[in-house]
């Protein structure tokens, strides 16, 4: 599933080929995503300018014109620009066509994505208004965690992957930052000391960075390619790695389920 860092890396992947285009057509080829598009989604789009695009959360978001268009790529969807007439495939629900030649393809093999409208502050949107500080933001840091987690006995792992805690990060993210901050992922969030906090919101913020930065190395072409960043696997030290030596102390990488999603650590680098 794309984490933040893949929709960050799309973003920037995209954004220099769509900016400034006034667009002149939206083909849906597949209605029934995680919500139907709507019909009325081509006539608030069609002839207008695509002025920025940005990302909150795990949401993309094209401001155009008096409205916004969210994006979000599910659990397996991906986008590219492509220029000129393209095969289309199996999974190939939405192109949007661009004043320049090129267009935007949505590909999503399991239909978990989105492609929604609407008209109002974006901030009050049903899918971003209760979403907690982005992770790479001013606003977040230890003492917010501190705070947030007070009287908290769930696990820490799934207490920064709650979307209304902290926007975006997830479950592989999750492991890695707490790997490097030495906290173990069961541990009760509400147990945590705030100068422990301060650690894991700086390793949560160097994971995230170090994730897009081997984005830009590590990409597919977004123009013509398949538009996957993919999980940089080359770079992961817990996540996927159970059985395999700590890269610290050398003991086995412990998997287990915690939240109903696969964690992975150290059991004698992190308490």
């Amino acid at each position: 599933m794309p984490e933040l860092p893949e929709v960050e890396t799309t973003r920037r992947g995209i954004e220099p080929h769509i900016c400034g285009q006034r667009i002149q057509q939206l083909i849906v080829r597949q209605r029934q995503l995680r919500w139907p598009v709507t019909r009325r989604l081509e006539q608030h789009l069609a002839g207008r300018y695509i002025e920025r695009i940005e990302r909150r959360g795990k949401y993309l978001l094209l401001s155009i014109g008096s409205g916004t268009l969210i994006i979000h790529l599910g659990m397996s969807g991906s986008l590219r620009i492509l220029v000129g007439d393209a095969c289309v495939g199996p999974h190939d629900h939405v192109d949007l066509l661009l004043d320049n030649g090129s267009r935007l393809r949505f590909t999503d093999p399991r239909r978990f994505g989105a492609w929604l409208w609407t008209g109002k502050a974006i901030e009050q949107h049903p899918l971003l208004r209760n979403l907690g500080p982005e992770p790479l933001g001013d606003s977040f840091d230890g003492a917010y965690l501190h705070r947030a987690s007070r009287g908290r006995t769930l696990a820490v792992k799934s207490f920064i992957m709650n979307s209304h805690i902290v926007a975006g990060v997830g479950n592989i993210y999750a492991n890695e930052a707490l790997f490097r901050a030495g906290i173990h992922p069961a541990r009760a969030a509400g147990r945590i000391s705030r100068q422990r906090y301060e650690q894991l919101a700086g390793d949560i913020r160097l994971v995230l960075d170090d994730a897009i930065g081997q984005g830009g190395t590590t990409l597919r072409d977004f123009v013509g390619g398949q538009g996957e960043p993919g999980y940089f696997k080359q770079w992961l030290r817990v996540y996927g790695r159970g059985g395999a030596p700590c890269p610290r102390c050398s003991a086995p990488i412990r998997e287990s389920r915690i939240g109903q999603r696969s964690s992975f650590y150290c059991p004698v680098c992190q308490r």
